[in-house]
């Protein structure tokens, strides 16, 4: 059996998503003819209360548009040391939008807004100017760390003062949503664009949403199509997408709760030293054996359970959809024959 925890990203479409597929009607949506996809789009923005969306084909592609139209070459873009948009994302700050990074430590991710006020640059010839905050919720990096709401608005007042935009990689916003029990359309409403994941936790096989004003979306579409990223007849895609908005935001809480069980499991483990708070649907341990981590990941491949090195002794385990009871009872036995 093969227990794959390396990412929610795995995950697969299921006999109903790829019926609602195919059945998609399409059209051309670089000339915004796509009926499915301006359905997807229509859905996200009213779900969010935001007045427009953009379907693109990944998150780093929204949040990289997003990064572009918020700011200018030579500008600086404030972020946690462990965002997605700094570490994971191929430079795309520096290559797409020739702009700086301030970034700050954060607990497990998450900013403050002290911290954010202490990071915005004076006006000073010497410095960059500092354009956007850019919050990423959960926080991948940060176990799924959630933020909490009260500290977003607190950043946004300061944003505002001093004329900066406020993006959030939402990557797996809908985990955080499960949390802090706020609709889509509260947690929005500090944002001036949010970048929302659809094939993550919800299951579709590719793309994320672009959220924003009108005008904001105009200028990302613009962008998009510079990127390479206009689509013909996206509706087949966007339709999994669609579905999963529809079908799969409720059932991330379970996501969550195998989470916590395994956790609760790994702590009694001989080899595991410590494991952070479990807020979603991310697993993340260290082990007692320093720089161990990739040996630790090819003994449990080698027991058909797939995770992923997240640091010299750090190990990732991310539960999703496509698991069942078979796989955590797999899971758990195989764990206690590693040492």
């Amino acid at each position: 059996m093969i227990v794959d925890l390396r990412s929610d990203t795995v995950t697969r479409p299921s006999k109903e998503m790829l019926d609602y597929m195919m059945s998609a009607p399409t059209g051309d949506d670089v000339f915004s003819e796509d009926p499915t996809v301006n359905q997807l789009q229509h859905y996200a923005a009213e779900l969010f209360g935001m007045e427009d969306a953009l379907y693109c084909s990944s998150g780093t592609q929204t949040n990289q548009i997003a990064i572009n139209v918020h700011t200018q070459p030579g500008d600086e873009v404030i972020c946690s040391s462990l965002s997605h948009i700094y570490l994971y994302e191929g430079g795309g700050v520096a290559l797409n939008s020739l702009c700086s990074m301030a970034m700050i430590e954060g607990d497990r991710g998450r900013l403050n807004a002290a911290q954010v006020k202490n990071m915005i640059n004076p006006d000073d010839i010497h410095r960059p100017i500092s354009r956007l905050v850019s919050l990423e919720d959960t926080v991948n990096k940060g176990g799924g760390a959630v933020y909490d709401f009260d500290e977003i608005k607190k950043i946004k007042s300061l944003t505002s003062q001093h004329g900066l935009g406020l993006h959030c990689d939402g990557a797996r916003l809908f985990n955080a949503l499960h949390v802090n029990g706020l609709t889509p359309a509260q947690y929005a409403e500090p944002f001036d664009s949010i970048s929302i994941c659809l094939s993550k936790g919800l299951g579709a096989p590719v793309g994320s949403i672009l959220l924003g004003k009108k005008d904001f979306i105009i200028k990302a579409r613009r962008r998009r199509k510079s990127f390479g990223g206009g689509m013909r007849q996206a509706g087949i895609i966007a339709a999994a997408g669609l579905y999963a908005l529809q079908n799969n935001v409720e059932r991330l809480k379970e996501d969550h709760k195998n989470a916590k069980i395994i956790a609760s499991e790994l702590i009694n483990l001989s080899w595991v030293k410590s494991i952070m708070p479990v807020d979603t649907n991310i697993v993340i341990f260290s082990i007692h054996k320093e720089n161990g981590a990739a040996e630790y990941v090819e003994k449990l491949k080698s027991k058909g359970i797939l995770c992923f090195p997240f640091g010299p002794d750090k190990i990732r385990m991310v539960t999703h959809l496509d698991l069942v009871d078979d796989h955590f009872q797999y899971l758990f036995e195989s764990l206690k024959t590693i040492s």
